[in-house]
């Protein structure tokens, strides 16, 4: 079993639990939803060979507190925290990381590229939920908008359910139960429960609590800067999964970051929670996508 170095990470508001293994080039890698670095375990131990892998929880996540009590977040101060992880952990702009984000974790990874392009030399981005960029976001500005009305006025489980149906308009019927999981990243990774997995099954419901309320209705209404990441220089690859339908919103707004940045898409195993059912498949998919340009 590979060595894993713990540590903590004061930023403005918040603590940050984060975790190091393996040795080479800094690879962070951001999860989105309410899983916390856990998740990325599978993942982790697959490119700690050649990597130095960086994962954590993110603030209001898990075992990553916020100073005060919980608030709605934004895109740009979770990139602050990966900037800031990123440069407790040695990254310099003579040396920058690597960085892959799934899903919220993908729209930090770009928001992260374009404030602080200068830590960032590749960022693999999969399957970003970026709502504004569809043509139907006045649809889901509405749907999130009630999502957050009733958080406050019901509790998560309402918002959760009114979540839930307003999803499966936004693909096809068949994969619409696959939607929900993927959206809020509360996708369960495949495979036998280890100990360290259960223990994050366990903090996932505060977790999708603080999701709902607090997460999804604020980085909905987030437009990505693709301007300022095309400027800034920092290579992208997005990425999409082969079992992810061609109508989900985060598939459709992959291939318009591709677009608007001139990138070639990047195909990984499974769909939006792949590098949990498959990471030694996930992780050769990503090793590729990085090596690649």
């Amino acid at each position: 079993m590979e060595a894993i170095r713990t540590g903590t990470l004061v930023t403005p508001g918040a603590t940050l639990h984060h975790e190091v293994r393996g040795s080479g080039p800094i690879l962070l890698l951001i999860c989105g939803g309410v899983y916390d670095a856990a998740g990325f375990a599978a993942l982790a131990a697959a490119l700690a060979d050649r990597f130095t892998v960086v994962t954590y929880d993110r603030r209001g996540n898990s075992r990553s507190p916020l100073d005060g009590p919980p608030e709605p977040q934004s895109v740009e101060a979770h990139a602050d925290d990966a900037a800031r992880l990123l440069t407790a952990v040695g990254v310099t702009p003579e040396e920058p990381a690597l960085v892959f984000g799934n899903s919220s974790g993908a729209m930090i990874g770009l928001e992260l590229a374009a404030r602080r392009p200068e830590l960032v030399r590749t960022l693999v981005a999969h399957e970003p939920p970026l709502f504004e960029l569809l043509p139907e976001r006045d649809r889901w500005r509405a749907l999130f908008q009630d999502v957050e009305d009733a958080f406050h006025k019901e509790g998560p489980g309402a918002a959760h359910q009114i979540f839930a149906a307003g999803l499966e308009g936004g693909g096809d019927g068949e994969h619409a139960e696959e939607g929900q999981q993927g959206q809020d990243g509360g996708e369960a990774p495949g495979g036998p429960l280890d100990p360290e997995l259960m223990a994050m099954m366990g903090r996932m419901e505060q977790n999708a609590a603080f999701f709902i309320g607090y997460e999804a209705p604020s980085f909905s209404r987030h437009a990505p800067d693709l301007a300022a990441v095309r400027a800034a220089g920092v290579r992208v690859v997005p990425g999409l999964g082969e079992a992810t339908a061609e109508d989900e919103p985060y598939a459709r707004a992959t291939r318009l970051v591709a677009e608007r940045l001139g990138a070639e898409i990047a195909p990984f195993p499974g769909d939006h929670g792949g590098f949990g059912a498959d990471p030694a498949a996930f992780g050769a998919a990503l090793r590729k996508a990085l090596a690649t340009g």
